[in-house]
């Protein structure tokens, strides 16, 4: 419950939503920021000198983003999956395996890939490679500077400003000049229009003319039962429940694509789901369905029959731009045959 309160008042304060308290806790908290920037820049320094480590034989395309959660990695570490299965690559998929969500959600999208979790991403990898592994995809990978990567794939989400406040002070974990190392910069989008998301790519495009720059639709995609099979859209009132890092915008896509103004229960992202949880929203719902995320619905399965009825809202991945060029870059590490 703490947790929950603390991420909702500082999304609201990095938001600019909390008026003249949100300014002053801005200039109080500034040196912190101060510090946490020196030390990102002093690790930076250090891998450029060093660089980091690589696995013989195992090519890897890192996704990552500089903010805190939101920006859409765990789909487009998917989508990356996918491509490079398709180009004939034995892949597996490398996660810090903070978060039961995300590797089911691998899992589920991915089920011949194999899903390595360890929060030593380097352990992780050889044990892929030692499993016949050819490429893998390291989700959340950007600040994870010790696992060398081939292709490094950051994301920006065209909701965030850009550039932005460091930590505390802010959402971002580096600072915006961090997207200079990166190979492509995907521009993604939930609830900004396309052309603010266009706007952004132009930006980055300018600042980095030889990366190549993308824009991603982050869209309302099928509706799907708890297991994942396809089913009718809710009718009638809606009780939104998410354990995500914008559930905002998940109750505006949700709002649009029912036509309806859904209650919306948030959770601290990661949020693993009880079966007292799953009893008092079953409650709180009554006679409303239940509506969650894909990324909630593969802890909230196994609860099932205390939740009663319940509507998953899939998502869409609408590329906008630079769909060829990504896919391109991303098939070129399949190894080719002889």
């Amino acid at each position: 419950m703490v947790r929950k309160r603390l991420e909702r008042v500082a999304r609201r304060w990095w938001g600019g939503d909390l008026g003249v308290a949100g300014v002053a806790l801005s200039w109080v908290t500034a040196p912190l920021e101060w510090a946490y920037a020196a030390e990102v820049r002093r690790r930076d320094r250090r891998f450029r000198e060093t660089g980091g480590t690589r696995v013989e034989g195992l090519a890897v395309v890192s996704v990552g983003n500089l903010v805190v959660g939101g920006t859409g990695k765990t789909p487009v570490a998917a989508w990356m999956t996918r491509v490079l299965t398709e180009a004939g690559a034995r892949c597996a998929l490398l996660s810090r395996g903070y978060g039961e969500d995300e590797l089911r959600l691998h899992r589920r999208w991915n089920p011949r890939v194999a899903v390595e979790a360890d929060p030593d991403r380097v352990a992780a990898a050889r044990r892929a490679r030692a499993q016949g592994a050819e490429v893998a995809v390291l989700d959340d990978g950007f600040q994870h500077r010790r696992m060398a990567r081939d292709v490094d794939v950051v994301l920006l989400a065209a909701e965030d400003p850009f550039p932005g406040r460091l930590l505390p002070r802010g959402p971002y974990r580096e600072p915006a000049d961090a997207v200079d190392r990166a190979d492509v910069v995907i521009v993604t989008r939930r609830t900004a229009s396309p052309d603010l998301a266009s706007a952004l790519a132009t930006t980055v495009s300018r600042r980095n003319p030889a990366t190549t720059v993308a824009v991603l639709g982050l869209l309302p995609g099928p509706w799907l039962t708890l297991g994942g099979s396809p089913t009718d859209a809710p009718e009638g009132p809606i009780l939104l429940v998410a354990g995500i890092a914008r559930p905002e915008a998940f109750r505006s896509q949700v709002a649009n694509a029912t036509a309806t103004d859904p209650q919306l229960v948030a959770f601290p992202d990661h949020h693993v789901f009880t079966a007292a949880d799953a009893r008092v929203l079953r409650r709180e719902a009554g006679d409303r369905t239940l509506v969650v995320t894909e990324k909630d619905a593969v802890k909230l399965e196994r609860h099932a029959p205390e939740l009663g009825d319940v509507r998953v809202l899939g998502v869409r991945l609408d590329w906008e731009g630079g769909e060829n060029e990504v896919r391109n870059l991303v098939a070129a590490l399949a190894p080719r045959e002889a």
